[in-house]
């Protein structure tokens, strides 16, 4: 049940004739995402993107599930106000409270794009609606006294203003959202500059810039959306303001060292947040230094700052090469460094087209992503560490990763599957309806629907049913996982084989009704404990790491008293989950218990903790 929307409209102000005549009923006849209608930017990129989302519906298994449980449990429990009291009364009261409403609304447009629940759209609308009636006659719409103005986190919180309205006005057209996000924009290039004794945005915020400094995404799609040079204008500035002395040195750090812990102060949502704005601005202008860096802090961040769950930060900030300690004392694994290091690896994804991004995706989202919302309550942790009990909370207004993992789960229908290079692509194996235009060899276009059902990750096996618009000689390709082994397709009596970590391409005349049967192995992995864990081992599955439940293993005392044992076979241990919990998806492993040879019980990380027992991922070896 969506929990009454109040209004406490003292405090917030009417700022023009349009917005003040418009109500709940205009925004919902606003008009929601028909699948034919998007209202998208009108600037074309320099760059165009070699990876683009198929339009996916009916996604189901267990990601499905997840998006369900974020839809119910999570969206639809959203208390407007609590994320809108900030903004009817300032001050709010917590310094980035400002940041909640835009990161909602992100999340719910993604979600309504693909779920058309009106229950979530009129949530969205009433949102909309108070949110804009509380913006300042001169457009400021954040949460501070004006004699506190641009101290903390209120360019923060316009910058997830400014991408919250985009993301609604782009499901529904509501030209206010838009104009809303105008009006704030325009205070903020107003307000800072290198030129006519204009504020230092570096100066402006937390982080050594990086966190004012983030605005440069929203600048850039705001740019895109209005062609209004001004907003291209702010984001020159940007770029130069971060090699100022007082700025974090993103570029001139990264093409020096090639080490993000170089850059700012390393702290790793803000940099990352950086990162999307700065790939945006090279997709705009094509200039070639930006990627070029990026793909350098991406090669350093997945080779020695990322956790075998798809995550990074210890205390919030990137830290020393192959130092990935995992305890909640660690604070590890911050859920907004999550998604943006999911949001990261998609943005690279799009501009190149290169698997090795659509694997990173993979390990985030079954792993660290989805391991930080409880499927049963749809709390969330900040931190969710690897060795001990995750700290699910349910506030709404006062944790910014309370807010940002919804966000991460909203992007899953948008990284299933997709055309690269023109040519559609299958990157996650998962139920769905894909539907997308894509060439066939005689030079024209079909449209293409693939219908997909499998069991996975319990089990390789994925039936595609293809459904072109008429027969055709078209292309289709595959993604072979890293983790995968004896990755086959099958078509009527041909079969082809995959080379793990690349695109198993088919090509050939399809006809309505044709099926592909996908088949692979899913070896088990025995992870070494590295610098931070050398005398202990980690289990891996598939894209699953799995983790000991010690509420699942009741006759364990101690997770610290269990040993691996040498033997990576998994048996099915679903009887031995009990009837409430959320995924029936487990495992025995053969272990030592104070040195007695001892079955336990494992979930996938994702799962384990869900009532709040402690877990460990790390087994002593």
């Amino acid at each position: 049940m969506i929990r009454v929307i109040r209004r406490l409209l003292w405090g917030c102000v009417a700022i023009s004739p349009i917005l003040a005549n418009a109500g709940p009923q205009d925004l919902a006849n606003a008009g929601g995402p028909d699948t034919s209608k998007f209202f998208g930017p009108i600037v074309p990129n320099t760059v165009a993107d070699k990876y683009a989302t198929a339009y996916y519906q009916h996604i189901g298994g267990y990601l499905g599930h997840r998006l369900e449980v974020n839809l119910s449990k999570r969206l639809l429990k959203i208390d407007s106000a609590t994320i809108l009291s900030g903004f009817e009364k300032r001050p709010g009261a917590q310094t980035w409270i400002g940041e909640h409403v835009g990161k909602f609304l992100f999340s719910a447009s993604k979600t309504y794009a693909y779920s058309h629940d009106p229950q979530l759209k009129r949530l969205m609308d009433q949102i909309v609606h108070s949110y804009i009636a509380c913006q300042m006659p001169d457009g400021y719409l954040g949460t501070y006294l004006y004699k506190d103005r641009w101290t903390e986190w209120d360019v923060w919180a316009h910058k997830y203003a400014i991408i919250g309205l985009l993301n609604y006005y782009s499901v529904t057209g509501y030209r206010p959202a838009l104009e809303t996000a105008e009006r704030a924009a325009d205070l903020i290039c107003n307000t800072f500059g290198d030129d006519g004794g204009k504020r230092d945005l570096m100066t402006a915020g937390e982080h050594a810039g990086l966190a004012p400094g983030s605005i440069l995404e929203p600048m850039v799609d705001l740019y895109r959306y209005t062609d209004s040079p001004k907003y291209l204008a702010f984001c020159r500035y940007i770029l130069r303001a971060y090699e100022q002395p007082d700025g974090p040195r993103i570029i001139s750090q990264l093409e020096k060292y090639g080490d993000v812990t170089k850059v700012g102060d390393a702290k790793a949502y803000e940099m990352l947040s950086c990162f999307l704005g700065i790939l945006k601005y090279y997709k705009l202008t094509g200039e070639e230094k930006y990627l070029h860096c990026l793909q350098a802090a991406w090669t350093d961040i997945s080779t020695h700052r990322l956790y075998i769950t798809g995550t990074a930060s210890d205390h919030e900030i990137f830290v020393k090469k192959d130092v990935l300690n995992a305890t909640n004392d660690d604070k590890m694994g911050e859920g907004c460094v999550t998604v943006t290091w999911i949001q990261f690896n998609l943005s690279l994804l799009q501009i190149t087209g290169e698997t090795k991004y659509a694997e990173e995706i993979e390990r985030s989202i079954y792993n660290h992503l989805l391991a930080a919302e409880n499927p049963q309550t749809g709390c969330v942790s900040y931190y969710t560490a690897l060795q001990g009990a995750k700290p699910y909370r349910c506030d709404q207004g006062y944790s910014c990763c309370l807010s940002s993992v919804p966000r991460g789960i909203s992007l899953i229908p948008e990284v299933i599957g997709g055309k690269i290079n023109n040519y559609f692509s299958v990157l996650l194996y998962e139920n769905g309806v894909a539907s997308v235009n894509v060439p066939t060899t005689d030079a024209g276009e079909i449209a293409l629907l693939v219908r997909s059902g499998t069991k996975f990750p319990a089990e390789g096996l994925v039936d595609f049913e293809i459904e072109p618009s008429r027969t055709a000689d078209f292309l289709i390709n595959f993604r072979v996982p890293e983790w995968s082994a004896e990755f086959r397709a099958t078509v009527g009596e041909e079969t082809y084989k995959g080379e793990r970590g690349g695109l198993l391409a088919i090509q050939r005349k399809w006809h309505p009704g044709d099926h592909v049967k996908i088949t692979f192995e899913m070896p088990v992995e025995v992870l070494p404990g590295g610098l931070s864990y050398p005398a202990a081992v980690a289990i891996k599955r598939g894209p699953q790491i799995l983790a000991i439940d010690k509420g699942l293993n009741s006759g364990i005392d101690s997770l610290g008293t269990v040993r691996y044992a040498d033997n990576s076979l998994l048996t099915d241990a679903g009887a031995a989950l009990p009837a409430d919990w959320d995924w029936q998806e487990a495992f025995y492993l053969n272990t030592k218990v104070n040195n007695v040879p001892q079955k336990v019980v494992m979930v996938p990380f994702a799962e384990a903790g869900q009532k709040t027992a402690g877990i460990a991922v790390w087994i002593r070896n």
